[in-house]
């Protein structure tokens, strides 16, 4: 069985192969050569490992991991993956014998393993299933109704509303189809570029896979085979968005400690203290909602940690779920909250999604894939040669009361069970267009928080411009600048009178802005510097006092509930409000100019700069200046009032056209490559930062073969 290797002039990865097996195979190994370091970390961040190599800054996460059970779950679906679907439980074992194929090699070219000791482990059956629910396991946001049990608790129900923004560990995406009525050559184009933590090496992988049975190219998830998010195989192509659907619910437990024949020892973390001396193991149960004590399971874990103690973590699971919050014998001083998610209760991830989408040659085919898909919930966009489009959503969202999808609710109350799934609800496709940007859109009815409205509507205006679109138009989308979002502050700004000389002469340089955050503009920049005083300053306000303080819970959930960022977000919100518990807002913006226009500030770029994630930190770069911001279309978000910096932005930029795919476009913000000093590590970093796009070549003969055609060998036929 044989597989090739080619590369185009981007150093991106094209493999043809026999057939699928042998191709997922070689995905699997050139994925290892190219970003081992990376598979190695997603790979112990989906077991809670990776604190033994990273050192404390890990130790969050990976007690967060032990706690939700992420390696357990991803366990319990490649087990039911085999008996449900074995050709893809099969397909998904070649791929991670690709990888254990090429880790050695791949370690050896990437400097971070000799920098921390890490020797390259091995990957298991179910390791990409694991590293799937790593890095989406967030992605519903469920920490947000931690902040909003604390607003309720703390101010009162009335002040939910004036926080509701998509919350700072949710991601959005930009994603449009325009119909061949509305292109120069009468087939559809697909534009987008999904919006996550920016990350180096990248989220995405670009890939070329092709084999007798599909060609296809796309954005793979390093660690995973096939290509799921958004990917053309000559006559189908398909884009998502997150659907911002509530799919995850919290649970407060009651739990007690009972002996060895049942006699009860304490009730919950704080509870009555039971007889001393109890022989046998020790049981623990958490009260039901129909009244009845049912055991929970609960051990402990260690977690090692480089340069530092070993951690015990204490692993509980009620039959909701896992306890991510508290425990049995917490000693963190809150109640237990446990978390239900869909993988852990139905033992599905969706991977009998993935090979069906590699097979696809129409929408119709694309549709029937994403009915397997599980999680995240996206909105997907399809369009195929013959003219035919796709929008609908994709994924598990249970049915279930309304305050499961708002706040924690008691697991010993009836009526917070599920009660089955939701019908993926479908979108239209209006003059032509379509326009997915995490706003209330088709996912209406699954979701609570939704982004606001400005992204889409911006899209669809520049759309709606002109007649007619080509592939190569759609980068001026991409990149657009325009800030929507600033008019409830620059109102603010244009009613204050008697400011300062210098105050004013800020004021009349805001009023002459055009809105637009480039990484040029003294007038952003001045605009951000207002907007920082405000956020600030609405903080501090007494009548926020009470959210000034985040409870005692594990810190991979303080993002979601840390003041400042909550009111930088929700800033439009605030002041908007027909009234804010008495706060003079037109006092707080004037000494919000005032302080601004007392200090220096040159161009937005001065501040608003890359700040991607790594693991490994040793690493220094001088990362660009970006334009965007959180509310344009070129979604380069900040946190007001705390940084300009920017982690989160564009982890992709594509368009995929129908009429040839060879036209169609892409980037990513660094490289293909994910090791540092390498030819293409970051050469992709300056189109992206100019809006350019890489050309897609699938036209082997301008391809560059990197090895001579490599016996691939299949362990079935051994």
């Amino acid at each position: 069985m044989t597989a090739e290797l080619y590369r185009d002039p981007w150093g991106i990865p094209h493999l043809r192969a026999a057939d699928a097996r042998a191709l997922v195979r070689a995905q699997g190994r050139v994925t290892a050569l190219d970003r081992a370091w990376q598979l190695e970390v997603e790979r112990h961040r989906s077991q809670g490992t990776s604190a033994a190599f990273l050192g404390a800054e890990a130790v969050d996460w990976d007690r967060f991991a032990r706690r939700a059970r992420l390696d357990d779950t991803a366990r319990r679906c490649f087990a039911a993956l085999e008996s449900r679907d074995p050709e893809t439980a099969d397909w998904v074992v070649a791929y991670v014998d690709g990888v254990n194929e090429g880790l050695a090699e791949g370690a050896r070219r990437t400097p971070e393993f000799a920098e921390t000791g890490l020797a390259p482990g091995r990957w298991e059956p179910w390791t990409p299933l694991g590293v799937w629910l790593g890095v989406h396991i967030l992605f519903a946001g469920f920490p947000a109704k931690l902040w909003r049990e604390e607003v309720v608790r703390r101010i009162g129900p009335e002040a939910v509303d004036l926080f509701v923004a998509d919350g700072p560990g949710t991601s959005g995406s930009n994603g449009w189809l325009v119909t061949g009525e509305r292109t120069g050559t009468g087939q559809p184009v697909i534009a987008g570029d999904p919006h996550r933590f920016i990350e180096d090496p990248g989220v995405y992988q670009q890939i070329h896979l092709s084999c007798p049975e599909f060609d296809v190219v796309g954005l793979a998830v390093p660690g995973v085979p096939g290509i799921a998010h958004f990917a053309h195989t000559g006559t189908v192509a398909w884009a998502i968005t997150n659907a911002m659907a509530d799919y995850q619910d919290l649970y407060r437990e009651r739990l007690r400690r009972v002996g060895p024949q049942g006699s009860e020892a304490s009730e919950g973390p704080e509870g009555p203290e039971g007889p001393e001396g109890l022989e046998g193991p020790e049981r623990w149960e958490a009260l039901d909602p129909d009244g009845e004590w049912r055991a929970v399971a609960r051990h402990v874990e260690t977690v090692e940690v480089a340069g530092g103690e070993p951690i015990e973590v204490e692993v509980v699971e009620t039959p909701r779920g896992p306890v991510v919050i508290g425990g049995a014998e917490t000693t963190e001083g809150v109640e237990p909250i446990s978390l239900r998610y869909p993988p852990r209760v139905t033992e599905d991830l969706g991977f009998s999604a993935l090979l069906p989408l590699l097979r696809a040659r129409e929408v119709a085919d694309v549709d029937r894939a994403f009915d397997h898909w599980a999680e995240p919930v996206n909105v997907v966009q399809a369009a195929d040669t013959e003219g035919r489009v796709l929008h609908r959503v994709a994924g598990r969202v249970p049915l279930r009361g309304a305050d499961n999808r708002t706040r924690i609710v008691a697991a010993w109350e009836p009526g917070h069970e599920w009660r089955g799934w939701h019908e993926m609800p479908y979108g239209t496709v209006e003059d032509g267009v379509a326009v997915m940007a995490n706003q209330r859109g088709p996912a209406g009815p699954l979701g609570v928080e939704f982004a606001p409205f400005h992204r889409a509507a911006r899209i669809r205006q520049l759309l709606d411009e002109r007649p007619k679109w080509s592939a190569r138009d759609m980068a001026d989308i991409h990149m657009d600048t325009h800030l929507a979002s600033a008019a409830p502050l620059m109102d603010h700004v244009a009613a204050l009178d008697g400011l300062g000389v210098e105050a004013t002469a800020l004021r009349d340089r805001l009023l002459g802005w055009d809105r637009r955050m480039t990484a040029d503009s003294m007038a952003a920049a001045a605009y951000s510097a207002v907007r920082g005083a405000v956020v600030r300053r609405l903080a501090a306000h007494p009548a926020f006092a009470a959210l000034a303080d985040p409870p005692a819970y594990p810190e991979v959930f303080r993002p979601w509930l840390a003041l400042l960022p909550r009111v930088g977000i929700a800033l439009e919100h605030l002041l908007k409000a027909e009234e804010l518990y008495g706060i003079d807002r037109a006092a707080l913006v004037r000494e919000a100019v005032e302080e601004a226009a007392a200090q220096p500030h040159g161009v937005w770029g001065d501040t608003h700069r890359l700040a991607p994630w790594r693991a490994l930190t040793t690493t220094s770069y001088d990362e660009p200046g970006l334009s965007g911001d959180h509310d344009c279309v070129l979604c380069t978000s900040a946190v007001p009032g705390l940084t300009d910096l920017s982690a989160r932005g564009p982890a992709a930029r594509y368009v995929w056209d129908l009429a040839d795919r060879d036209r169609s476009l892409w980037v990513v913000p660094f490289g293909a490559s994910g090791v540092p000093g390498s030819a293409h590590h970051r050469d992709q970093l300056p189109l992206w930062l100019k809006g350019e796009l890489a050309p897609v070549s699938t036209d082997w003969s301008r391809l560059t073969q990197e090895q001579e055609t490599e016996k691939v060998e299949d362990d079935h036929e051994q």
